[in-house]
Protein backbone atom coordinates (compact mmCIF):
# COMPACT_ATOMS: atom_id res chain seq x y z
CA UNK A 1 0.00 0.00 0.00
CA UNK A 2 1.30 3.45 -0.95
CA UNK A 3 2.16 5.94 1.86
CA UNK A 4 1.75 9.64 1.50
CA UNK A 5 4.73 11.73 1.63
CA UNK A 6 4.08 13.59 4.57
CA UNK A 7 2.91 10.20 6.27
CA UNK A 8 6.60 8.93 5.33
CA UNK A 9 8.17 12.29 6.49
CA UNK A 10 7.03 11.57 9.90
CA UNK A 11 7.52 8.07 10.00
CA UNK A 12 11.00 8.50 9.22
CA UNK A 13 12.94 9.29 12.37
CA UNK A 14 15.02 12.53 13.10
CA UNK A 15 18.33 12.03 12.21
CA UNK A 16 21.39 13.45 15.08
CA UNK A 17 24.50 14.22 14.02
CA UNK A 18 27.51 13.66 15.97
CA UNK A 19 28.36 17.47 16.32
CA UNK A 20 24.42 18.14 17.32
CA UNK A 21 25.19 15.28 20.31
CA UNK A 22 28.53 17.21 21.39
CA UNK A 23 28.19 19.40 24.43
CA UNK A 24 28.86 23.06 24.20
CA UNK A 25 32.24 23.90 25.62
CA UNK A 26 31.48 27.06 27.98
CA UNK A 27 35.08 28.65 27.56
CA UNK A 28 34.50 28.80 23.47
CA UNK A 29 31.07 30.64 24.49
CA UNK A 30 32.64 33.38 26.96
CA UNK A 31 35.36 34.07 23.94
CA UNK A 32 32.54 34.64 21.36
CA UNK A 33 31.14 36.96 23.98
CA UNK A 34 34.21 38.87 24.43
CA UNK A 35 35.28 38.98 21.20
CA UNK A 36 31.34 40.60 20.38
CA UNK A 37 32.35 42.98 23.51
CA UNK A 38 35.89 43.68 21.84
CA UNK A 39 34.00 44.76 18.62
CA UNK A 40 31.55 47.08 19.89
CA UNK A 41 33.98 49.16 21.89
CA UNK A 42 36.39 49.53 19.00
CA UNK A 43 32.93 50.65 16.86
CA UNK A 44 31.98 52.80 19.91
CA UNK A 45 35.47 54.47 19.89
CA UNK A 46 35.78 55.22 16.57
CA UNK A 47 32.24 56.32 16.37
CA UNK A 48 33.55 58.77 18.84
CA UNK A 49 36.68 59.51 17.23
CA UNK A 50 34.76 60.60 13.77
CA UNK A 51 32.45 63.27 15.66
CA UNK A 52 35.53 64.51 18.07
CA UNK A 53 37.04 65.05 14.65
CA UNK A 54 34.06 66.47 12.87
CA UNK A 55 33.82 68.77 15.86
CA UNK A 56 36.96 69.63 15.60
CA UNK A 57 36.61 70.68 11.98
CA UNK A 58 33.87 72.80 12.25
CA UNK A 59 35.25 74.83 15.14
CA UNK A 60 38.32 75.28 12.99
CA UNK A 61 36.04 76.86 9.72
CA UNK A 62 33.94 78.76 12.05
CA UNK A 63 37.15 80.12 13.79
CA UNK A 64 38.58 80.57 10.56
CA UNK A 65 34.99 82.75 8.82
CA UNK A 66 34.90 85.16 11.65
CA UNK A 67 37.99 85.44 13.47
CA UNK A 68 40.89 87.67 11.69
CA UNK A 69 43.88 85.39 12.60
CA UNK A 70 47.08 86.12 11.93
CA UNK A 71 49.11 84.60 9.09
CA UNK A 72 51.83 85.77 6.12
CA UNK A 73 53.01 83.74 3.58
CA UNK A 74 56.70 82.65 3.88
CA UNK A 75 57.47 81.28 0.59
CA UNK A 76 55.45 81.07 -3.04
CA UNK A 77 56.60 77.59 -4.48
CA UNK A 78 56.10 77.14 -8.14
CA UNK A 79 55.47 73.40 -9.60
CA UNK A 80 54.65 72.37 -13.03
CA UNK A 81 55.41 74.87 -15.30
CA UNK A 82 58.42 73.72 -18.25
CA UNK A 83 57.60 76.28 -20.65
CA UNK A 84 56.08 79.19 -19.17
CA UNK A 85 58.29 81.46 -17.37
CA UNK A 86 58.45 81.54 -13.35
CA UNK A 87 57.95 85.35 -13.14
CA UNK A 88 55.07 85.20 -15.09
CA UNK A 89 53.46 82.97 -12.58
CA UNK A 90 54.75 84.77 -9.97
CA UNK A 91 53.36 88.30 -11.59
CA UNK A 92 49.96 86.66 -11.27
CA UNK A 93 49.87 85.19 -8.33
CA UNK A 94 51.79 88.44 -6.59
CA UNK A 95 49.03 89.41 -4.59
CA UNK A 96 49.43 86.40 -2.11
CA UNK A 97 52.24 87.33 -0.93
CA UNK A 98 50.52 90.94 0.77
CA UNK A 99 48.05 88.68 2.12
CA UNK A 100 48.22 89.08 6.51
CA UNK A 101 45.60 86.78 7.61
CA UNK A 102 43.96 83.30 6.62
CA UNK A 103 40.88 84.80 5.39
CA UNK A 104 43.06 87.64 2.82
CA UNK A 105 45.32 84.50 1.81
CA UNK A 106 41.79 82.28 1.25
CA UNK A 107 40.98 85.33 -0.93
CA UNK A 108 43.92 85.91 -2.47
CA UNK A 109 44.27 82.39 -3.66
CA UNK A 110 40.89 82.59 -5.04
CA UNK A 111 41.55 85.27 -7.59
CA UNK A 112 45.23 84.16 -8.17
CA UNK A 113 43.15 80.91 -9.26
CA UNK A 114 40.99 82.52 -11.63
CA UNK A 115 43.59 85.13 -13.11
CA UNK A 116 45.89 81.70 -14.16
CA UNK A 117 42.96 80.53 -15.65
CA UNK A 118 42.45 83.58 -17.45
CA UNK A 119 45.79 83.09 -19.21
CA UNK A 120 44.52 80.10 -20.84
CA UNK A 121 47.53 78.56 -21.68
CA UNK A 122 46.96 76.13 -18.57
CA UNK A 123 44.68 72.57 -18.35
CA UNK A 124 44.11 73.21 -14.87
CA UNK A 125 45.74 75.43 -11.89
CA UNK A 126 45.86 74.35 -8.38
CA UNK A 127 47.11 76.03 -5.38
CA UNK A 128 47.71 74.74 -1.97
CA UNK A 129 48.01 76.47 1.30
CA UNK A 130 50.89 74.74 3.30
CA UNK A 131 52.28 75.18 6.90
CA UNK A 132 55.75 77.29 6.93
CA UNK A 133 59.03 76.41 8.46
CA UNK A 134 58.95 75.39 12.41
CA UNK A 135 60.81 78.07 13.40
CA UNK A 136 58.90 80.91 12.12
CA UNK A 137 55.11 80.41 13.44
CA UNK A 138 52.31 81.99 11.81
CA UNK A 139 53.67 81.49 8.52
CA UNK A 140 52.93 79.49 5.30
CA UNK A 141 54.17 78.14 2.84
CA UNK A 142 52.15 78.68 -1.12
CA UNK A 143 52.25 75.88 -3.49
CA UNK A 144 51.24 77.09 -6.88
CA UNK A 145 50.82 73.86 -9.31
CA UNK A 146 50.16 74.04 -12.96
CA UNK A 147 49.92 71.86 -15.48
CA UNK A 148 50.64 73.43 -19.24
CA UNK A 149 48.38 72.50 -22.30
CA UNK A 150 48.96 69.10 -23.69
CA UNK A 151 47.23 70.78 -27.16
CA UNK A 152 48.77 74.13 -27.71
CA UNK A 153 47.57 74.04 -31.34
CA UNK A 154 43.94 74.29 -32.16
CA UNK A 155 41.69 75.33 -34.93
CA UNK A 156 38.74 75.49 -36.59
CA UNK A 157 36.51 75.86 -39.75
CA UNK A 158 33.06 76.42 -41.02
CA UNK A 159 31.08 76.83 -43.87
CA UNK A 160 28.68 80.28 -43.63
CA UNK A 161 25.40 81.46 -46.01
CA UNK A 162 23.41 84.89 -46.46
CA UNK A 163 20.46 84.03 -47.83
CA UNK A 164 19.42 87.50 -48.37
CA UNK A 165 22.72 88.39 -49.99
CA UNK A 166 22.73 85.00 -51.85
CA UNK A 167 26.23 84.80 -50.90
CA UNK A 168 28.76 81.57 -49.03
CA UNK A 169 31.51 82.40 -47.27
CA UNK A 170 34.21 79.55 -45.58
CA UNK A 171 36.29 80.71 -42.64
CA UNK A 172 38.95 79.07 -40.75
CA UNK A 173 41.16 79.85 -37.75
CA UNK A 174 44.38 78.36 -35.89
CA UNK A 175 45.58 79.15 -32.11
CA UNK A 176 48.67 78.58 -30.52
CA UNK A 177 49.02 78.72 -27.02
CA UNK A 178 52.51 79.83 -25.62
CA UNK A 179 54.95 79.37 -27.74
CA UNK A 180 57.86 81.41 -26.12
CA UNK A 181 56.75 80.74 -22.68
CA UNK A 182 55.53 84.08 -21.94
CA UNK A 183 52.06 83.23 -21.83
CA UNK A 184 51.64 84.53 -25.46
CA UNK A 185 48.70 83.71 -27.89
CA UNK A 186 49.05 83.55 -31.32
CA UNK A 187 46.13 83.04 -34.30
CA UNK A 188 45.48 83.12 -37.35
CA UNK A 189 42.42 83.42 -39.64
CA UNK A 190 41.37 83.71 -43.17
CA UNK A 191 37.98 84.16 -44.77
CA UNK A 192 36.94 83.78 -48.33
CA UNK A 193 33.45 84.80 -49.51
CA UNK A 194 32.44 83.60 -52.88
CA UNK A 195 31.77 87.05 -55.07
CA UNK A 196 32.50 88.91 -52.01
CA UNK A 197 34.70 89.50 -49.06
CA UNK A 198 37.82 87.96 -48.42
CA UNK A 199 40.19 88.19 -44.88
CA UNK A 200 44.03 87.13 -43.89
CA UNK A 201 44.28 88.16 -40.19
CA UNK A 202 47.61 87.27 -37.98
CA UNK A 203 47.81 88.91 -34.49
CA UNK A 204 49.59 88.10 -31.05
CA UNK A 205 48.92 88.71 -27.54
CA UNK A 206 51.05 89.35 -24.40
CA UNK A 207 49.54 89.18 -21.23
CA UNK A 208 52.55 90.69 -19.65
CA UNK A 209 55.85 91.47 -20.44
CA UNK A 210 58.91 92.02 -17.50
CA UNK A 211 57.46 95.34 -15.91
CA UNK A 212 55.34 96.21 -18.31
CA UNK A 213 52.54 95.04 -16.45
CA UNK A 214 49.61 95.41 -19.00
CA UNK A 215 48.72 93.67 -21.80
CA UNK A 216 50.26 94.19 -25.36
CA UNK A 217 48.57 92.97 -28.44
CA UNK A 218 49.43 93.51 -32.13
CA UNK A 219 47.59 92.03 -35.42
CA UNK A 220 48.32 92.48 -38.99
CA UNK A 221 45.25 92.08 -41.62
CA UNK A 222 44.58 92.18 -45.33
CA UNK A 223 41.00 92.88 -46.64
CA UNK A 224 39.66 92.67 -50.29
CA UNK A 225 35.94 93.44 -51.13
CA UNK A 226 34.50 93.99 -54.35
CA UNK A 227 31.16 95.60 -54.65
CA UNK A 228 30.97 95.45 -58.22
CA UNK A 229 27.41 93.98 -58.26
CA UNK A 230 26.52 96.81 -56.06
CA UNK A 231 28.21 100.27 -56.19
CA UNK A 232 30.84 99.45 -59.01
CA UNK A 233 34.17 99.20 -57.10
CA UNK A 234 36.49 97.23 -55.53
CA UNK A 235 38.18 97.49 -51.88
CA UNK A 236 41.53 96.56 -50.60
CA UNK A 237 42.86 97.37 -47.19
CA UNK A 238 46.13 96.60 -45.41
CA UNK A 239 46.25 96.74 -41.11
CA UNK A 240 47.92 97.16 -38.43
CA UNK A 241 46.65 97.33 -35.01
CA UNK A 242 48.80 97.67 -32.08
CA UNK A 243 47.22 97.62 -28.04
CA UNK A 244 49.63 99.71 -26.12
CA UNK A 245 47.93 100.07 -23.03
CA UNK A 246 44.97 98.00 -21.68
CA UNK A 247 43.70 98.31 -17.92
CA UNK A 248 40.44 98.20 -16.09
CA UNK A 249 39.68 102.13 -17.08
CA UNK A 250 42.04 102.48 -19.80
CA UNK A 251 42.88 101.75 -23.24
CA UNK A 252 44.71 103.27 -25.56
CA UNK A 253 45.65 101.48 -29.31
CA UNK A 254 46.93 102.59 -32.58
CA UNK A 255 45.89 101.84 -36.00
CA UNK A 256 47.25 102.33 -39.55
CA UNK A 257 45.57 101.84 -42.69
CA UNK A 258 46.51 101.64 -45.95
CA UNK A 259 43.30 101.55 -48.51
CA UNK A 260 43.28 101.33 -52.19
CA UNK A 261 40.21 102.03 -53.94
CA UNK A 262 39.97 100.97 -57.96
CA UNK A 263 36.78 101.33 -60.54
CA UNK A 264 37.49 98.91 -63.18
CA UNK A 265 33.64 98.87 -65.13
CA UNK A 266 34.21 103.26 -64.83
CA UNK A 267 30.43 103.26 -63.85
CA UNK A 268 30.71 104.14 -59.61
CA UNK A 269 28.78 107.07 -58.60
CA UNK A 270 30.42 110.45 -58.87
CA UNK A 271 30.63 110.43 -54.64
CA UNK A 272 33.12 107.06 -54.76
CA UNK A 273 35.25 108.43 -57.74
CA UNK A 274 36.15 111.41 -55.43
CA UNK A 275 37.54 108.16 -53.15
CA UNK A 276 39.52 106.18 -56.08
CA UNK A 277 43.05 105.87 -55.49
CA UNK A 278 45.51 105.06 -52.17
CA UNK A 279 44.42 106.26 -48.75
CA UNK A 280 46.49 106.40 -45.43
CA UNK A 281 44.78 106.50 -42.10
CA UNK A 282 46.66 106.74 -38.59
CA UNK A 283 44.98 106.93 -35.98
CA UNK A 284 45.23 106.90 -32.29
CA UNK A 285 42.25 105.64 -29.92
CA UNK A 286 42.08 106.28 -26.53
CA UNK A 287 39.48 105.14 -24.03
CA UNK A 288 38.09 105.71 -20.40
CA UNK A 289 35.83 103.64 -18.62
CA UNK A 290 33.77 103.78 -15.62
CA UNK A 291 31.08 100.89 -14.38
CA UNK A 292 29.67 101.74 -11.04
CA UNK A 293 26.45 99.29 -11.71
CA UNK A 294 25.32 96.87 -9.20
CA UNK A 295 25.20 94.47 -12.02
CA UNK A 296 26.11 94.64 -15.72
CA UNK A 297 23.08 92.78 -16.85
CA UNK A 298 20.28 93.77 -14.73
CA UNK A 299 21.32 97.23 -12.73
CA UNK A 300 19.08 99.02 -10.48
CA UNK A 301 21.53 101.60 -9.42
CA UNK A 302 24.68 103.20 -10.10
CA UNK A 303 26.14 104.40 -13.86
CA UNK A 304 28.52 103.37 -16.52
CA UNK A 305 30.31 105.92 -19.00
CA UNK A 306 32.17 105.19 -21.81
CA UNK A 307 34.53 107.98 -23.71
CA UNK A 308 36.45 107.28 -26.72
CA UNK A 309 38.56 110.09 -28.24
CA UNK A 310 40.18 109.40 -31.49
CA UNK A 311 42.81 111.70 -33.82
CA UNK A 312 43.24 110.82 -36.91
CA UNK A 313 46.25 111.81 -39.39
CA UNK A 314 49.27 111.51 -37.25
CA UNK A 315 51.43 110.08 -40.14
CA UNK A 316 52.91 112.92 -42.26
CA UNK A 317 51.25 112.51 -45.73
CA UNK A 318 49.37 114.74 -47.70
CA UNK A 319 46.89 111.55 -48.53
CA UNK A 320 46.46 110.57 -45.27
CA UNK A 321 42.63 111.31 -43.59
CA UNK A 322 42.62 113.33 -41.13
CA UNK A 323 40.09 113.68 -38.48
CA UNK A 324 39.14 114.56 -34.54
CA UNK A 325 36.14 112.19 -32.87
CA UNK A 326 34.79 112.30 -29.67
CA UNK A 327 32.04 109.85 -28.39
CA UNK A 328 30.54 109.24 -24.92
CA UNK A 329 28.23 106.60 -23.66
CA UNK A 330 26.46 107.22 -20.74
Amino acid sequence: MAVPVGDQQKEKPPIISEKDEEPSNGEDDESEIEEDEDEEQEGEAASGRTGFDREKMENLFRRISTDRIPLRVHDVIIKGNTKTKDWLIESEVEALKKATTVQGLLQAASVANARLQRLDVFDSVNITLDSGPPELPGTSNVVVEVVETKNPLTGDIGFFSKPEARSWSVEGSLKLKNLLGYGDLWDGSLSYGWDQTSEVSAGVSVPRFRRWATPMQARVSLLSQDWLKFSSYKERASNLSLGLISSKNHDLAYNLSWRTITDPSQMASRSVRRQLGHGLLSTLKYTFKVDKRNSPLRPTQGYALVSTSQISGLYPDPRSIRFLRQVCYL
